[in-house]
C-alpha cells in the first residue's frame, strides 16, 4: 500500500510538472489557475539553469531555426528572443522562424523586435510585402496629438500581432538636449510634456493590442553625443537635474504602469562614478526601484555593446547587472555561457539564488497575465487604413 502511495505522488508530481510546462504560447490564455499559483508550481517545477534561461532573451543570425538554435531553446529554455534584419526575409519564412521559436519552448517567450519607426524598424526588412513605413518619433512628436500617437502604437501592434511578436522595445522617451545627440530624431523632441503625453499614448496603443511596451533608456540617453555601441556615454548632471527633466518620462510611465523598462548604457558620475546604469545598484535599485516606487520588469539594453564589453568581463556583467536588480539580460554571449557563468557565481555566493527567484516570478506573471494570441491577418500590412494614419504626421 505504502509503495502504491510512492507511486501515486511522483506520478502527481510528474503530471503536474508537464502540466506547467505545456502552459505554452498556443493555450497560455485559456486556463483558469489564478496566476500566481500557476507561476508558483512552475517555478518549482523548475531547475536553477532553467531559471537562470528565463532571464535571458537571445539573438541569432539566421533566418531560419537550425540544430544549434532548437537545442539552445529545449536545453536552456531563454525568457525570449530578439528578431533583427537578418531574421527577416520574406513573409512565409518569417512566420515559420517566429512560430517554430515559439513551439519549440515549453514556457512561453517573449517575442521581441526593435519597432521604433524612422531609421529603426526591423519589419522593414521584409523582402515581399509592404510593412507600413512608421515616420520617426520626432516627426510624430511634432504633431502634439496624442490621438494619433494612439493610433500609430495600435498600427505597430497590429502589424506584429501578423507574425506573433508580443514585446516592442519602444518608446524612446529619452529627451533630446541638442542637435547632436546620439538618439536623434528617435526620440518624440526635447519638450518634456510632448514626450510624456506622446509616448504614454503609443504605449497604450501598444498594449492594448497585445504588444508589451518596452520604455528606453533609463535614465536618459537625450544628451549624450557618444553611442554606447561603441563607447561609454556620461552625462553630468546631478540626481535632482535629472529628476527635472530625464527622469520624468520615466516617473510618468511608472505611474501609468509601464510593464518593462530598458536601462541603458550611460555612465552617471554624480550618482555611481563611472559605472554604466545597466551595471549600478544605485541607479537601478535604490533610484529606480526604491525612489521611483517602480515595480515591473527591468531589462538591459544589448550585452554586446562596447560600452560595457571594453570594460567588464561577460561573468562581471552578468553579476553586476543581476546585484544591480536586472530582471532581463539582452543578448548575452550565448546562452549556454551565461548560465554557466551566472551558475557559478552563485555557486560562489557572488549572487544570491533568491535574486534569480524573484526575477522569474515576475516575467513568468507579465508572461501569464498579458499573453494573448490575437493573431491579424497579413492584409494588415501596409494597408490603406494604416497608410491614411502615417499620411497624418507629414
Amino acid at each position: 500500500m505504502k509503495k502504491f502511495l510512492v507511486i501515486s505522488i511522483l506520478l502527481s508530481i510528474t503530471l503536474t510538472g508537464f502540466y506547467f510546462f505545456k502552459n505554452n504560447n498556443n493555450n497560455v490564455g485559456e486556463k483558469k489557475m489564478p496566476t500566481s499559483e500557476r507561476v508558483k508550481n512552475l517555478i518549482e517545477n523548475l531547475t536553477l539553469e532553467e531559471k537562470i534561461g528565463q532571464m535571458l532573451i537571445v539573438s541569432y543570425s539566421s533566418s531560419y531555426v537550425d540544430e544549434d538554435l532548437k537545442n539552445a531553446i529545449i536545453n536552456n529554455k531563454p525568457g525570449g528572443f530578439i528578431l533583427f534584419s537578418e531574421n527577416i526575409t520574406n513573409f512565409e519564412n518569417t512566420k515559420k522562424f517566429i512560430d517554430e521559436i515559439k513551439s519549440i519552448s515549453d514556457i512561453p517567450m517573449f517575442i521581441s523586435i526593435d519597432q521604433e519607426g524612422g531609421k529603426v524598424q526591423r519589419l522593414q526588412n521584409l523582402e515581399d510585402l509592404n510593412v507600413s513605413k512608421i515616420p520617426d518619433m520626432l516627426s510624430l512628436g511634432k504633431t502634439n496629438n496624442e490621438t494619433l500617437a494612439y493610433e500609430i502604437g495600435t498600427l505597430m501592434a497590429k502589424e506584429l500581432n501578423v507574425f506573433g511578436i508580443n514585446m516592442n522595445f519602444a518608446p524612446v522617451i529619452d529627451i533630446i538636449e541638442n542637435e547632436n545627440s546620439f538618439i536623434g530624431n528617435r526620440s518624440f523632441g526635447s519638450d518634456v510634456d510632448t514626450v510624456v503625453k506622446m509616448s504614454n499614448s503609443l504605449a497604450k496603443g501598444l498594449e492594448e493590442n497585445n504588444v508589451i511596451a518596452v520604455y528606453k533608456h533609463f535614465p536618459g540617453h537625450g544628451s549624450t553625443i557618444e553611442d554606447s555601441h561603441y563607447e561609454l556615454p556620461v552625462i553630468n548632471k546631478t540626481k535632482i537635474e535629472l529628476k527635472e527633466k530625464e527622469l520624468v518620462p520615466f516617473e510618468n510611465a511608472i505611474n501609468n504602469g509601464a510593464k518593462v523598462i530598458m536601462i541603458g548604457h550611460i555612465a552617471i558620475p554624480e550618482i555611481d562614478e563611472n559605472t554604466p546604469a545597466s551595471l549600478s545598484k544605485k541607479i537601478i535599485t535604490e533610484l529606480l526601484k526604491n525612489e521611483m516606487n517602480y515595480n515591473g520588469l527591468v531589462i538591459t539594453d544589448a550585452l554586446n555593446m562596447k560600452a560595457i564589453t571594453d570594460n567588464y568581463s561577460e561573468k562581471e556583467i552578468y553579476e553586476m547587472a543581476i546585484n544591480a536588480g536586472v530582471d532581463l539580460l539582452l543578448m548575452p554571449s550565448s546562452s549556454s555561457s551565461a548560465i554557466k557563468l551566472i551558475k557559478e557565481s552563485i555557486s560562489e555566493g557572488i549572487i544570491n539564488e533568491e535574486h534569480i527567484n524573484k526575477s522569474v516570478k515576475k516575467i513568468l506573471t507579465l508572461k501569464f497575465d498579458f499573453f494573448k494570441n490575437k493573431y491579424q491577418n497579413k492584409n494588415i500590412l501596409g494597408s490603406e487604413n494604416h497608410l491614411e494614419i502615417i499620411n497624418k504626421i507629414n
